[in-house]
């Protein structure tokens, strides 16, 4: 069976999210939980304007759900221990029949974190891929859709830091990587990057997923979070990564045009130097959501660049700095389930 993971802008047919229902994602006081279900039922109203939004809501969280979401949001319940459905989710493939499948990877907590559980969000990908009627595609490589992201013409981005961690992928090179990558999303050249945005490489990061940094918003495109400040870590990152890019290619043998998507202008929170970025969007049926940061100039220029790359999309910009807060963006708690091809 060959399978191939299509591109972020194929035609979906819903957005997979999962509720708040405890861990870190919903803090400690009722204040911090009340902010983490409204922004997660932010972004799901966002997405709902555009097609069906598919919430998965842990049964101790049903009352709670039901309160923070408006019923245009369809709810199934399942046991879960977070909420970022990008990485416990599945990544939906076609065959070459054009039929829907799943691929279920392993995961243990984004590389056996000490404050992570995962004994039930590892069943999530499974469950999300039975439900959707999609053929379930096992791997044991350690991986989340957020340390992936692709073209959907054979070219697949990703770090090093995420595949070839020890704690995720002991003994792994990138030459085992790249083969199971082949075999579950239909990869034919994996452009590498050493590494993520400092901020995910901290306590509570991926340890450097490529959804903060890096997006193919279409074949031989990059778009790049470019960070301007040079008081913050990742600009001397950014500029690093951009000179990797502009001397790789696809896997058509293209070399990328490179659009540059800067941050925001703050550069510090109350933990040290973030990493807000617009790179970490959701594309979803003639719309883009797109992190907003409570900066008008930076959050308008950044709705601009998304929406000359992705011409005849609608670009609504959701507040993120609650999500960033607790280490992701809109991409991270979202997963696209692509319509089955004729």
């Amino acid at each position: 069976m060959t399978w191939r993971m299509p591109a972020e802008t194929a035609p979906q047919d819903r957005v997979w999210m999962a509720f708040p229902a405890g861990g870190y994602t919903l803090g400690d006081t009722a204040a911090e939980a009340d902010e983490a279900r409204r922004t997660w039922a932010a972004v799901a109203h966002a997405i709902v304007d555009f097609e069906p939004v598919t919430m998965v809501v842990d049964p101790s969280a049903q009352a709670d759900a039901t309160r923070y979401l408006s019923a245009a949001i369809e709810i199934l319940e399942a046991p879960l221990n977070d909420s970022w459905m990008r990485d416990i989710g599945p990544s939906f493939v076609h065959d070459a029949d054009g039929r829907l499948g799943a691929v279920d990877w392993t995961f243990n907590g984004w590389g056996d974190q000490e404050w992570a559980s995962w004994d039930l969000d590892a069943s999530i990908g499974r469950f999300v891929a039975e439900a959707a009627g999609a053929a379930v595609v096992g791997s044991s490589l350690v991986n989340e859709g957020g340390g992936i992201h692709v073209d959907g013409e054979g070219t697949v981005l990703a770090t090093t830091s995420v595949q070839l961690d020890p704690a995720r992928n002991p003994g792994a090179t990138h030459a085992s990587v790249e083969a199971e990558l082949r075999r579950t999303i239909g990869a034919e050249h994996v452009v590498w990057l050493p590494r993520g945005l400092t901020r995910d490489h901290t306590r509570f990061g991926t340890r450097g997923h490529i959804d903060m940094v890096a997006a193919l918003p279409s074949p031989g495109t990059i778009l790049l979070h470019a960070q301007n400040d040079p008081a913050h870590p990742d600009y001397p990152l950014t500029r690093e990564l951009r000179a990797l890019l502009a001397d790789a290619h696809d896997a058509a043998g293209r070399s990328f045009t490179i659009i540059d998507l800067p941050a925001p202008a703050v550069v510090r929170d109350d933990e040290g130097f973030v990493d807000y970025n617009y790179v970490n969007h959701l594309v979803v049926n003639g719309g883009v959501i797109a992190c907003g940061f409570g900066e008008d100039r930076a959050d308008a220029q950044a709705r601009d660049v998304l929406a000359a790359t992705y011409p005849g999309r609608r670009v609504v910009s959701v507040e993120a700095r609650p999500l960033f807060t607790r280490g992701g963006g809109i991409h991270c708690i979202t997963q696209q389930q692509p319509s089955q091809r004729a």
